[in-house]
């Protein structure tokens, strides 16, 4: 891996994670570093998937990858944020 695409894998992590959240209803337990970090594995692991199912290589943008990094991003996003609250709240 090169530092661009380190980077790259940063950025677009920290946009899946910020998408992934905002389509989540009501407010999520959770610091914008660990939606970063969700986007991130969203991202990676969506990536994955996507060239297991080869639609990763299309012309333009991706959508397809785009969507399921997405989509992994809600469930994360949403796992987390309810393990969060669910340890906060035996406190």
């Amino acid at each position: 891996m090169t530092i661009e695409s380190i980077l790259g894998a940063i950025v677009i992590g920290a946009v899946v994670g910020a998408i992934g959240r905002l389509l989540i209803p009501g407010r999520q337990a959770i610091g914008w570093i660990l939606t970063i970090v969700v986007g991130i594995v969203a991202a990676l692991i969506g990536t994955f998937i996507a060239q297991a199912m080869n639609v990763s290589n299309t012309a333009g943008i991706d959508w397809i990858e785009l969507v399921m990094q997405v989509v992994l991003a809600v469930i994360g996003v949403g796992l987390v944020a309810g393990l969060r609250r669910g340890r906060g709240s035996r406190l």
